[in-house]
Parts: structure tokens; sequence; C-alpha cells
């Protein structure tokens, strides 16, 4: 097999603008999905029964969907009932947001429920009102405890964003896959594309180690 990868520097910055695509998306959906899972979170561990149970079922309902169908829902479907087409990205990017956060929420609730009830009802016992002590005392522990299984999540999204093929959307995936059969090297460049998936996802996932045994000690 006569191999060219050539093919990849003469291509590098429409590869370029696929990555960036790849690091936006994934970027957005998860400060999104964090929010909307904090929110989802403090709402399952509210004393409100009826909050609770909204909550819940929203998480058991995208936990059991695959996230190909979320995406295929929001950009075919929504824009059948709003009577007007939305845009790839903006499509793509709330069904990576309402998706990641049903995951998010369960890792954050059970950070929360990680941190002593004593630090909450301290907090009380000096005057704060229960939305203050959530912000300054019970959060910020449940996020530091944390971080590592969030970070490890981000991985899992940076890979999922591949799915964006779907819809056209031209992230670095599909970036290579044009220029492979534009220019007839497939196997150049899905070899690219395998390795700078596994440098990006193995550097990350070292990091996550280090984060691990740094807040172990």
């Amino acid at each position: 097999m006569d191999l060219d990868f050539s093919v990849i520097p003469a291509n590098s910055e429409l590869l370029w603008e696929g990555i960036k695509m790849t690091f936006l998306l994934t970027g957005l959906a998860i400060v999104g999905g964090i929010i909307l899972g904090t929110i989802l979170a403090l709402l399952r561990i509210a004393k409100v029964p009826v909050l609770a149970q909204v909550a819940a079922a929203y998480v058991n309902f995208f936990r059991s969907l695959p996230l190909i169908l979320v995406i295929f829902w929001l950009y075919f479907l929504v824009p059948l009932i709003m009577g007007q087409p939305v845009d790839a990205f903006t499509s793509v990017l709330v069904a990576f947001i309402l998706f990641e956060a049903a995951y998010y929420s369960e890792i954050i609730r059970a950070g929360i429920n990680s941190v002593s009830t004593g630090q909450l009802a301290a907090a009380r016992a000096i005057g704060m009102t229960y939305p203050q002590a959530m912000r300054y005392v019970v959060l910020p522990q449940a996020f530091r405890a944390m971080t590592p299984i969030l970070l490890t999540q981000a991985i899992i999204l940076f890979q999922d964003t591949s799915l964006v093929y779907v819809v056209g959307l031209r992230d670095f995936l599909v970036s290579a896959e044009i220029v492979a059969n534009r220019d007839q090297r497939l196997v150049e460049m899905f070899l690219f594309a395998a390795v700078v998936y596994f440098v990006i996802c193995f550097t990350a996932s070292l990091g996550v180690k280090q984060l691990q045994r740094r807040f172990a000690k």
C-alpha cells in the first residue's frame, strides 16, 4: 500500500477549522451541561416532591435514550414543530447540553451528597440561607471532590462530538472525511484522525489521574 501523508499538511487549514469546531462544541456543551446539571441536581435533593420528581423524570428520560436520537430530534423534529429551520450548530449544541445535563446531574448530586450534612447545618447556624449555604459552603466542596469525574465525562463528550456527522456539521472527523474522499486518501486521513483523538483523550486521561492522586492526598 502506497501511503502519502503529505495530504495532511496540504489540508491543515481545513482540518484545523474542524478541530476548532470540535473543541468549541465540546466546551460550550460542558459549560451548558454543568449549569443545567447543577440545577437538576439541586432540584432532585430539594424538599419539594414535585420538583424532585420532575428533575428525576428528566434525568431518567435522557439517560434512557441514545445521544444520536436526541440529535435527530433537535435537528429534524423541532424545526417542523417550530415551523422554521434551525441551524445545525445550534440544534446539535442544544442536544448535547440537554443530554449531558442528565449525566452531570447525577455526578453533581453524588458530589453534594458526599459533603457532610454538618457543613450545611453549620452554615445555617451562622445565619446563612439555604441557597447561600449551598453556594458558598456545599457546592465548592462538592465540585472539588467530583472534578475528576466531571473531566472524565468531558472526555466522553469530546469523543461523542463525532456524532455530528449525521447533520453535516463540519467538525474534525467530518473535515478528515471530506479530505479522505476528495483526495482518495482514506487510510492516511482516518489514521491521522484516530491518532489525534487518541492523543487528546489519552493526555486528558493522564491529567484526570493526576488530579485523582492529588485529591487523594
